[in-house]
């Protein structure tokens, strides 16, 4: 039985064919491999957890009450996350659409994948999967700080849409558009993603694609094959990624006070235009992306 193993899960399938992006969590479903893989996921990082990730994640994972055995239920999971910040878990069938995704932040929800990779190979994610969102994402959401961080992130995309439907050149709104969702997503992968923070004990990760990583979070503290700046704003909306290897360059925040800073200088820059015109390169941004902000902009 395939279960809800990523990419292999007939119910996911049957979602997606039928349209359904927001789902229940079928937690019958999961198989006792789904378990397996979870619990050596979950052992697995915990040590990396403990010497490298942020303090407030180590809280989060604390309060949040997390199985190291089983697959969590996103019920349980909100019964604890939803009285800290007002945030929850959102069950999706797949792909969420930029500005529903950005959308979803600002309503203080996030969409979370109910699907987990195969146990061989743990470190091979054809896309995101349950682990990467629930137990590297959802801690960050019980600090609210980097919780109204978030929010005002999503609060950016209605700034964006509002820019938009000003222009009337159909032309000229997909390119601001597009210069406009790649800004943002550069801005989340070196952020939400892939950041670091300066802290008494040196650099620790709070981005949720190394706390997902048992791999990536060692080197990006240890390598010295990583470049690691102070976040500079400029520099991550122009500078390109791809997501098929280890991060060869990272960006440093001083604190989540910090971070809801910089978010507040992206609004205002986007509101100066000055994230209409930002360098070519990855990442590419979609059809569903795209038509994602125009619906919304009218």
């Amino acid at each position: 039985m395939s279960g809800l193993t990523t990419s292999e899960a007939p119910f996911i399938e049957q979602a997606r064919h039928s349209g359904e992006l927001y789902i229940e969590q079928p937690y019958d479903l999961y198989t006792e491999e789904n378990h397996a893989a979870w619990r050596r996921l979950y052992s697995r990082m915990l040590p990396r957890w403990e010497r490298y990730a942020n303090r407030h994640f180590q809280a989060g994972l604390d309060s949040l009450c997390l199985s190291h055995e089983r697959v969590p239920k996103l019920a349980d999971v909100n019964r604890f996350l939803r009285p800290r910040t007002g945030f929850t878990a959102k069950a999706v069938s797949g792909y969420v659409p930029a500005f529903l995704f950005f959308d979803s932040l600002r309503n203080r929800e996030f969409p979370t994948p109910l699907t987990i990779r195969r146990g061989d190979p743990l470190d091979y994610l054809p896309e995101p999967d349950i682990f990467h969102d629930v137990a590297g994402h959802v801690p960050m959401h019980t600090d609210k700080n980097f919780a109204e961080a978030l929010v005002r992130f999503g609060e950016c995309a209605h700034t964006a849409v509002g820019i938009a439907a000003g222009i009337r050149d159909q032309d000229e709104r997909v390119r601001t558009v597009t210069s406009m969702i790649k800004a943002m997503a550069r801005f989340f992968w070196f952020t939400i993603e892939f950041g670091l923070m300066v802290s008494s004990d040196g650099l620790r990760v709070y981005g949720s694609g190394l706390l997902s990583s048992f791999g990536e979070i060692e080197h990006a503290i240890e390598s010295p094959e990583v470049q690691r700046f102070p976040m500079q704003l400029e520099w991550a909306i122009n500078q390109s990624f791809e997501i098929d290897h280890y991060q060869p360059l990272l960006f440093t925040v001083q604190s989540f006070d910090h971070l809801f800073q910089l978010v507040g200088c992206l609004e205002k820059w986007m509101t100066e235009g000055r994230l209409s015109h930002v360098a070519p390169g990855e990442p590419a941004v979609n059809e569903s992306d795209m038509r994602s902000f125009l619906e919304a902009a009218g």
